[in-house]
């Protein structure tokens, strides 16, 4: 068994390439029932080629439940209130890609007080630094909050791009474990995270980068008028103005790491592929021979390893 991936958790956020397939592949995918399953397909098509590429020993999946009783929305009801709810197609397609991620023998964890980036976040702290490298199916960003043991990655594997702690501080001009800072100050539209209005990524970095943590920046706050910081009196006086907001920016942006996911770490091995369920699944959602085969041979491979 190669050590490397022995010593390896892979934590897979699955809206994202959920979310991915429902937008690439048509809605004209049609399952027996006449209802669409692009997402399903796609989504699908993603898990498997990842089995067949990474091999993993241990894995998770994690989802984003309801979120009627999420914390975030407790502190700020307004969090992530721009945006649209799923259609009723796709969130029919939502629970079966959970169906689907099991039946291929991967642990699944979701929560309906937590979002799926708190249980990779909460996973990653108790199985990463001395007990397993991390490495974060994503391309979403704010996850690098999380890399902060060495061979930690955050994979984009759509791109096949990886980036640890140093390429994350050098795309957003942050150390990763600052990024809550960040996005305190900034803000985040996508997440209708409000930050501190007039303050952009630019002079948040610039910010972050003079003084450290967010505690700091308000520590120090009349030395930003001493700094070479375009518009500094300005940015002074609205940092000034909106603290407690900036606060609770960071706050919200904060990866939770003690979500309530019950998991050992035997809990993670991949199961392999559970035949009978999984071939289900593909009569019940019109999956050709071509996945079928594809699906046997890693059950082919799969059984020859464990000889």
């Amino acid at each position: 068994m190669n050590s490397s991936r022995r010593g390896t958790l892979y934590l897979i956020d699955t809206s994202i390439y959920i979310f991915r397939a429902w937008f690439a592949l048509p809605d004209s995918i049609t399952g027996p029932d006449g209802e669409p399953v692009n997402a399903i397909r796609g989504y699908t098509d993603f898990l498997l080629k990842f089995l067949e590429e990474a091999k993993p020993v241990h894995v998770a999946a994690a989802f984003d439940g309801s979120q009627t009783e999420s914390f975030r929305k407790q502190i700020y009801p307004d969090y992530k209130a721009n945006r649209e709810p799923a259609p009723p197609e796709l969130k029919t397609q939502l629970a079966a890609c959970k169906k689907i991620t099991r039946a291929l023998g991967i642990y699944t964890t979701t929560s309906n007080t937590h979002e799926a980036d708190d249980l990779i976040g909460t996973l990653a702290r108790r199985f990463g630094s001395n007990k397993k490298r991390v490495c974060i199916l994503s391309r979403d960003k704010d996850l690098g909050q999380l890399l902060l043991n060495t061979g930690d990655v955050l994979w984009d594997f759509a791109a096949n791009v990886c980036m640890d702690s140093k390429a994350i501080q050098q795309k957003l001009g942050v150390k990763p474990e600052l990024i809550p800072d960040y996005l305190g100050l900034a803000g985040d539209a996508v997440d209708n995270i409000p930050g501190v209005p007039g303050v952009g990524a630019k002079t948040a970095a610039a910010l972050l980068a003079e003084f450290g943590a967010l505690e700091n920046v308000y520590e120090c706050l009349d030395d930003i008028l001493e700094m070479n910081l375009r518009g500094a009196k300005r940015v002074h006086a609205l940092l000034k103005a909106h603290r407690q907001q900036a606060m609770l920016s960071r706050e919200l942006a904060t990866i939770a790491i003690d979500a309530p996911v019950d998991a050992r770490l035997n809990t993670l091995n991949w199961q392999g592929i559970q035949t009978k369920p999984i071939e289900r699944l593909y009569d019940q959602y019109g999956f050709g021979v071509v996945t079928r085969q594809r699906t046997a041979r890693l059950k082919q491979a799969q059984d020859h390893n464990l000889q």
